[in-house]
C-alpha cells in the first residue's frame, strides 16, 4: 500500500552496534533475526526472523524488500542456519510497506509460501491498485492542509520508483485479532493501528517474544499514518496502541529496525514520554498565535540533535509537517487546541487556555 520510502520519523542514521551486519543472529533457539539490506535508505536495513519448529517448514515474520540483494542476503543467513528459501512455508507480514510486505509476495510466487497481512491494510492495497502509484499521496494531502505546498511540489517531484503491481498482490489470509496455531505453538496476531492503519504484531507468549514490525522500534519513533489514504486520527490511535503493549506481560522486543531489545514495556515507556513532550513542545510554539502546522514545524526541533527544519531534506520536511500536524490534531482531540479550516483548505490551531471552558475548543 504504501510508498518506497523510509518507514519512520526524521533521524541521524543510527549506528548502535553492528545489528544490520548481514547474516543470521539467533535471538533463543529456533528463533533467528536476519537483516536484509535497503540501499540507499538510512534505515541501512530490515529485520526478518525465521523460526524453525512452528510448522512443517519455516515461519518468517516480514519479508523485505524484493530486490535482488534482499534475497541473496536471506538465501546466504538461511544457508548459515542449515535451511534453504525452499523451506518457507508461511511469512507473517507486520504492515505493507514495501520494505516489509514485497519480497513476501515474490517469495509466494516462487516457492509456494503462504502470505498472511493484517485486514486494516486491505483499503490500502485497493488504493494502490486504484492509483497504480508509489507516490505518499496520503502524505502529500496532509502537506497541503498543512500549508506546505511549495514542499507538497517538491516531494510529488521525486523519483518515487517504478510501480510494479505484482508486488503488491493480495495476502492468502486477512488477520484479526487471533491465535495461530502452529502445531503445538502460537502466534497471537495484535491489530496496532498507528504507523499504518493495518499494522499488526505477533506475540509468542510461550517464549515471552513480541515482533514488533515498526510499531515499537529501540532507536526511533515510526512515522505515522503513513500511507495513500488519510486516517481520521493516526496519532491518536499509534498511542493507544503503545498502551495496549503495557497490558500485555513483559517481552524481549523483537524489531523491525535496530537491535533486539530486552523490554517491550521499557521501550513503550520511552515512546510515550517522547510523544509527552512533543505535544508539550507544539503546545508552547503555538503560544497565543494561531498557525498551521507548516509553520509550527518549522519552529521545532528534529532528530536527537535537534535539527533547525530548514537543515532536514524535502522528503523528511514532509516527515515532519505530517508528524507535525498528527500532534496538533491530538491536541484537539484533547480540547487543547482548536481548529478551524480556511477557504483554501489549509488547517489552523490556536491554544486553548488551561482555564478555558472545554466547550470552546472545537473544531471551526
Amino acid at each position: 500500500m504504501t510508498p518506497p520510502t523510509p518507514s519512520t520519523t526524521p533521524t541521524p542514521r543510527f549506528d548502535r552496534g553492528r545489528w544490520a551486519d548481514a547474516g543470521a543472529q539467533t535471538v533463543r533457539p529456533g528463533v533467528h533475526r536476519i537483516p536484509l539490506p535497503l540501499p540507499d535508505d538510512g534505515l541501512r536495513a530490515v529485520n526478518v526472523y525465521a523460526l524453525e519448529g512452528l510448522a512443517d517448514g519455516l515461519v518468517l515474520i516480514d519479508g523485505g524488500w524484493s530486490i535482488p540483494e534482499s534475497r541473496k542476503a536471506l538465501e546466504d543467513a538461511l544457508a548459515g542456519l542449515g535451511h534453504d528459501l525452499g523451506e518457507i512455508s508461511h511469512i507473517l507480514v507486520t504492515h505493507i510497506h514495501r520494505d516489509h510486505y514485497t519480497q513476501a509476495v515474490e517469495l509466494r510466487r516462487l516457492l509456494g509460501s503462504r502470505v498472511y497481512l493484517g485486514s486494516g491494510e486491505r483499503r490500502g492495497l485497493e488504493l494502490l491498485g486504484s492509483l497504480a502509484t508509489t507516490q505518499p499521496a496520503g502524505s502529500l494531502q496532509t502537506l497541503l492542509r498543512a500549508g506546505a505546498h511549495e514542499l507538497a511540489e517538491q516531494v510529488a517531484a521525486m523519483d518515487h520508483g517504478d510501480f510494479d503491481p505484482s508486488v503488491w498482490e493480495a495476502p492468502d489470509r486477512w488477520l484479526e485479532a487471533e491465535e495461530l496455531p502452529f502445531g503445538d505453538s502460537e502466534l497471537t496476531v495484535i491489530p496496532t493501528p498507528g504507523h499504518t492503519r493495518g499494522h499488526v504484531v505477533y506475540l509468542d507468549r510461550a517464549r515471552g517474544l513480541l515482533f514488533s514490525g515498526d510499531h515499537v522500534l529501540p532507536h526511533i519513533t515510526p512515522s505515522i499514518g503513513f500511507e495513500l489514504g488519510p486516517t481520521a486520527l493516526p496519532l491518536g490511535d499509534y498511542l493507544d496502541s503503545l498502551r495496549l503493549m503495557t497490558t500485555l506481560a513483559d517481552a524481549r522486543l523483537l524489531p523491525a529496525h535496530g537491535p533486539v531489545g530486552d523490554s517491550v514495556h521499557a521501550r513503550v515507556g520511552e515512546l510515550l514520554a517522547h510523544h509527552d513532550d512533543r505535544l508539550a513542545e507544539t503546545l508552547t510554539v503555538l503560544g497565543d498565535r494561531t498557525l498551521d502546522a507548516h509553520t509550527v514545524a518549522g519552529e521545532l526541533g528534529w532528530t536527537r540533535r535537534k535539527l533547525p527544519f530548514a537543515d532536514l531534506n524535502a522528503f523528511n520536511q514532509m516527515l515532519a509537517v505530517n508528524e507535525t500536524a498528527a500532534h496538533l490534531d491530538v491536541l484537539v482531540a484533547r480540547g487543547q487546541a482548536r481548529h478551524t479550516r480556511s477557504d483554501d483548505g489549509v488547517d489552523h490551531y490556536t491554544a486553548v487556555p488551561a482555564d478555558a471552558d472545554p466547550r470552546t475548543a472545537v473544531t471551526g
